[in-house]
């Protein structure tokens, strides 16, 4: 069982500061993460949020203009930062916010802050552009960059007292983690090709006439472009299915922050299976009104008993 320690209602006034800057980034860099959040407890929102701050920056010097070498400088700087939290040498009076934060949240709460190096470990394979052969391949990126982050935000959340299977938790939330990311890749190829990233396997690129890569509106000539989207769709959903089987284990202000933020990509999945050259013309998203109504859903607990029914069904 993972059980998150809900912080002391006393945080000092420097603490308080930081966490603020560090739920100004996430509410203006990630909709979507902050439309999640927004459900949790005081304490746990704070921790995600200095948990999405300090893996924004990573995110931002891999996206950056930089130089590749001074890219990869920066990271192990930053490296070096997360080393410092790690040690318990970053003090409350430190100047960087999200140094401060992040230290407090890993005093609060149980987090692997391994995740953070293995963030820092896939955004250096963007660095030096890798490309995925297989799915195989894939997942390795996936998990850093990804999974990680799931197995992370678990250390937030916690697992309910005596939940059946609690133990598997990390495992559901890595592939759910995973499911997020291939949701990502799928929305963003137009965009990742104009930066010269394709993530996609070649493998399935190959298989459906896609190889060409995509630096245009339409699809490459000749291809099977839907039937490659389809095909990843698939994939995600059953990512998705798998690691829904984590929100019974959370409690109900958890699990409605991850129902929330998993309910919304299923639906951008939804949206890109009608339509899949619509990924190709621009960024796919979904209107206010309806991330609205994902929360609430969430929230009202109908996504954890629909996979706990689900879950019963399937291991009597």
């Amino acid at each position: 069982m993972i059980r998150a320690v809900e912080s002391s209602p006393q945080v000092s006034a420097p603490v308080l500061a930081a966490y603020g800057y560090c739920e100004t980034v996430t509410g203006q860099q990630a909709r979507n993460f902050a439309y999640g959040i927004r459900l949790l407890p005081t304490s746990k929102r704070r921790a995600m949020s200095a948990l999405y701050a300090f893996s924004r920056r990573v995110d931002d010097i891999g996206d950056g203009v930089l130089e590749d070498e001074v890219k990869t400088a920066r990271l192990e700087e930053t490296r070096a930062l997360l080393a410092r939290v790690r040690a318990g040498e970053v003090e409350e009076d430190d100047t960087d916010p999200v140094a401060v934060a992040l230290a407090h949240t890993a005093r609060v709460f149980p987090i692997p802050l391994r995740g953070l190096d293995e963030l820092i470990d896939g955004v250096l394979m963007d660095v030096r552009g890798e490309a995925y052969e297989t799915w195989d391949d894939l997942k390795v990126y996936c998990r850093c960059v990804a999974g990680a982050i799931g197995r992370l935000s678990l250390g937030v959340f916690g697992t309910e007292p005596g939940a059946r299977g609690a133990e598997r938790a990390p495992e559901y939330a890595d592939t759910l983690g995973l499911a997020l990311q291939l949701t990502n890749i799928l929305r963003d190829i137009r965009e990742d090709a104009e930066g010269g990233r394709t993530y996609l396997p070649a493998d399935d690129l190959a298989k459906f006439g896609c190889s060409a890569g995509f630096d245009g509106p339409k699809p490459p000539e000749g291809s099977d472009f839907a039937g490659l989207v389809h095909f990843e769709v698939r994939r995600a959903r059953a990512l998705f299915a798998e690691g829904y089987r984590l929100l019974p284990l959370l409690d109900r202000r958890s699990g409605a922050c991850v129902a929330a933020m998993a309910g919304i990509y299923r639906r951008l999945l939804d949206r890109i299976e009608r339509d899949p050259e619509a990924v190709l013309r621009g960024r796919v998203s979904l209107p206010g009104r309806e991330k609205a109504y994902v929360a609430v859903r969430g929230l009202s607990g109908l996504d954890a008993r629909h996979v706990s029914r689900r879950t019963v069904r399937r291991h009597p």
